[in-house]
């Protein structure tokens, strides 16, 4: 059987699958040429991240697929209810890249509130000759220690987030609709383990009592956030976005920072991938990476692994 990586997969997934006799195709193929190229070579199972979109032409026009595979969380970039109407088993890693993430958010986090992503630009063009004043300029950095960190979203990355959050000092309060309580265990290196539950609110009072506010729901309908949810948060609080382009209204985003009411914002995603739009990639008040929250080397094995897990029990 043959297994179409197209948007990559870790050497020890390809291992993996090739040591129960798949056939792994370590290959990118252009979107238009997919359904051809999945035809042509009788491909079995296809797995994508973000990149690839498995809509319903390909569900419909490729019945050698038996599996659609997503390395990563979210699936919004597959149609899942159809293919599985069709006969297709749907498949994802939801744990494997939470602690990344989680990560990737204290990363920006740190940065923002110390002013690190403007600094490392200015430092090399202006640090000989206006030493002096970038370190005015830099020095209102805050403390992340007892500031509060609400978080949209409390699934599988939100509790990871929240793990970092509280070893850090911060209070964590957060909002879920499917979601009462969770009550997280910390396992530190010596074997110890500490429980911590926390009790989901309003969204409204997560906006309300946040200094920062860290997302982690899938894109719908409406915007999560827009302008009505930047009017009842605090003056001057901050906005991470490591979730899914479409869950903040990019174009409120900007009006808020020029307005004062978000002092600083840290998109990892944004509504217009792969070409973000220029007014948020020129605005200093935004941290910005391109899309790599789950993209670390242990994330991606583990995700490699659970995959070829998964399509081994289904077809081997």
């Amino acid at each position: 059987m043959k297994v179409l990586a197209n948007d990559g997969i870790a050497t020890s997934g390809v291992v993996a699958l090739e040591k129960a006799g798949f056939e792994v195709i370590l290959k990118t193929v252009a979107q238009e040429q997919l359904i051809n190229f999945i035809n042509e070579n009788q491909i079995d199972v296809l797995l994508v991240r973000s990149a690839t979109k498995v809509r319903k032409d390909i569900i419909d026009a490729c019945s050698s697929l038996k599996i659609i595979g997503r390395g990563g969380v979210g699936m919004d970039n597959i149609d899942v209810e159809y293919a599985r109407e069709k006969g297709l088993k749907v498949i994802n890693t939801p744990a494997a890249s939470s602690h990344s993430v989680a990560e990737l958010v204290f990363a920006h986090l740190f940065g923002m509130v110390r002013f690190l992503h403007d600094s490392n630009q200015n430092m090399p063009l202006e640090g000989d000759l206006k030493f002096k004043e970038l370190k005015k300029s830099y020095a209102k950095g805050v403390e992340l220690k007892g500031k509060t960190l609400g978080i949209l979203g409390f699934g599988r990355i939100g509790q990871a987030t929240a793990k970092i959050a509280l070893g850090v000092g911060m209070k964590v309060v957060a909002f879920d609709p499917f979601v009462d309580n969770v009550t997280i265990e910390f396992e530190f290196y010596d074997g110890q383990t500490v429980n911590f539950t926390i009790n989901t609110i309003s969204k409204e009072d997560v906006l309300k009592q946040s200094d920062f506010i860290s997302l982690h729901m899938p894109a719908q309908k409406e915007y999560v956030i827009s302008t009505k949810e930047f009017d009842m948060m605090k003056n001057g609080s901050g906005i991470i976005n490591a979730a899914r382009g479409g869950v903040i209204d990019e174009v409120a985003l900007v009006k808020a920072i020029e307005n004062g009411k978000i002092s600083n914002a840290a998109l990892d995603v944004f509504e217009n991938e792969p070409t973000p739009e220029i007014q948020l990639l020129m605005n200093t008040n935004i941290s910005l990476t391109p899309h790599i929250g789950g993209a670390t080397g242990e994330a991606q094995g583990r995700i490699g692994e659970e995959l070829a897990s998964q399509i081994i029990e289904i077809l081997g």
